[in-house]
């Protein structure tokens, strides 16, 4: 039996490519699930056109997610925090200047994500032991079960597709507004370092035989009442269904030891709190870098010793339209991003810089609403005229620019606490002012100019594209791993997660994360 802990992106790629090659296994998970009421509404919804919708449900769905001139604070789903449930209790970690955090979701953070889907380009893997080459045939076997959007485009070169058939979603017109002027000013921008190409997206964009495709009914950042976006539970309920593995919910993994060709987890459950022993040939650890990190730790007995998390810095941009498109309100459209921009040039940063852009969405709406308050009424037409010129940009920048995470583990309780501290980074400033500096540069060519004076820059960790804790290395030293994310003096503990990963680029994580655990999950061993 081969035990796989985490049921997230990273731990259900493992876990199918350890059925495809044969072996039996049970998958340890915290397995938090949205809760019966809240499910019972989005049943109500799935099973319905848009259009026959109740006001109320989407009201209780909608409403409890905030948002302010600092973006949404914490992303629910379906108005539920339940990804985020009983993480402190659980797993204990403070945070001291840095806004990470675990989970114990079925299905991990894709339970929250955002869907964007790019390869690492080898321009930005010349830290890692491993190549784009080497993760080529896991990137096309991840498309192979997850619906994914796409189209071949300006960044297919050095950022392949990987699938020879996947279907991309309707663009927005403000979206098709703003893609006329790039391919318009192709060449131009070209001289200054940014690409650009439709997003890639795990969601589902037509009718299959797994379910409908898309209705555009624009609450894709509540959760997708269809479930067309990606969730990782899916291929976990697929893969229990099928019947090769065995499924352990409610199963949190405090301790791995290694004993005469086998691995002894320590397992506590988390509504009695009581602990057991459970043993297999070999475990593949999926947590999450959090999760992992302080797992590994705790493990090794390496109290009191920092390890460092490395992060790609999140930022929130908005951007203004010279020209409107009237009706953004009104139009049926899906709210995930829309547009990538890849900015590449060494006079802002040594690596590639990943730009999201989304279109209107109502949280845009709810904002002016609030900032307006009681002059909403008569302030509709001045809100309109913004909305129909705002898109919102989400940049990435590769970990060397970006503030990092020194993970402790404490010894102050029974097992630990986990404190993790942002490191400041001097170069994370300047490299995000000379992205806004080339876009205001550009601006006459876009037709789009970004509002500065609004910008976001957010703490560490809080885009959740962190890892690296015990990083690959062809010669691992101690806190680290080898190619098969084995840490330095184990055999049998492989980790497969983003926690291996030697440097984040600024290009979408999840992708990556799923690839490299199928890699190392396919490796005969």
């Amino acid at each position: 039996m081969i035990a796989v802990i985490g049921s997230g992106p990273a731990g259900v790629s493992a876990a199918r490519a350890l059925v495809a090659r044969g072996q039996r296994v049970i998958l340890f998970d915290g397995g938090e699930q949205l809760e019966e009421q809240r499910q019972t509404e989005v049943d109500a919804l799935a099973s319905a056109p848009p259009e026959q919708w109740s006001e109320a449900t989407l009201d209780s769905i909608r409403g409890a997610s905030d948002v302010g001139v600092g973006g949404v604070p914490e992303k629910l789903t379906y108005g539920s925090n339940f990804p985020y449930a009983r993480v402190e209790q659980m797993i204990p970690f403070e945070n001291h200047g840095s806004a990470t955090r675990p989970t114990l979701a079925r299905g991990g953070f894709s339970t929250v994500w955002g869907s964007c889907v790019l390869p690492y380009a080898d321009a930005d893997l010349s830290s890692w032991p491993i190549s784009a080459r080497d993760l080529a045939p896991h990137y096309r076997a991840v498309t192979g079960f997850m619906p994914y959007s796409a189209e071949a485009d300006d960044l297919a070169d050095e950022f392949p597709l990987y699938s020879d058939g996947p279907q991309p979603l309707q663009h927005s017109r403000q979206a098709r507004s703003l893609m006329h002027d790039l391919q318009r000013a192709r060449g131009r921008l070209a001289g200054q370092g940014l690409r650009f190409g439709w997003s890639r997206l795990a969601a589902r964009a037509h009718t299959t035989a797994s379910g409908p495709g898309c209705a555009y009914c624009g609450l894709c950042m509540y959760g997708c009442p269809y479930h067309l976006i990606y969730d990782a539970s899916t291929t976990l309920a697929q893969l229990i269904e099928e019947g090769p593995i065995e499924y352990r919910r409610g199963a949190i993994v405090e301790r791995i030891e290694e004993r005469s060709g086998s691995v002894t987890l320590q397992v506590r459950d988390i509504e009695t709190g009581e602990r057991t022993a459970a043993t297999a040939e070999r475990a593949y650890v999926a947590c999450g870098p959090i999760s992992t990190t302080r797992l590994l730790l705790a493990s090794l007995d390496c109290y009191d010793r920092a390890v460092t998390l490395r992060d790609s810095q999140y930022f929130l941009l908005p951007w203004l339209r010279s020209r409107g498109t009237p009706g953004a309100r009104e139009e049926a459209l899906h709210t995930l991003c829309q547009i990538f921009l890849e900015l590449r040039d060494p006079r802002i940063d040594a690596h590639n810089i990943h730009l999201q852009v989304y279109s209107y969405n109502d949280l845009y709406a709810r904002l002016f609403d609030q900032l307006l308050g009681p002059f909403r009424g008569v302030g509709k037409p001045a809100a309109d005229f913004l909305l129909n010129r705002m898109l919102l940009i989400q940049g990435y920048l590769h970990s060397d620019a970006s503030p990092s995470i020194r993970a402790t583990l404490t010894q102050r309780d029974k097992g630990g606490v986990l404190r993790l501290e942002e490191q400041r980074n001097p170069q994370t400033r300047p490299a995000i002012r000379r992205v806004i500096s080339r876009l205001l540069k550009l601006a006459p060519a876009l037709r789009a100019a970004p509002l500065f004076p609004a910008l976001n820059v957010a703490p560490a960790g809080r885009g959740f594209h962190s890892g690296g804790s015990f990083p690959m290395r062809v010669q691992p030293g101690e806190l680290e791993c080898d190619l098969l994310g084995r840490p330095y003096g184990l055999e049998r503990v492989h980790l497969v997660d983003s926690s291996t990963f030697p440097s984040i680029p600024s290009t979408t994580i999840t992708f990556t994360v799923m690839a490299n655990a199928h890699r190392i999950a396919s490796a005969e061993v």
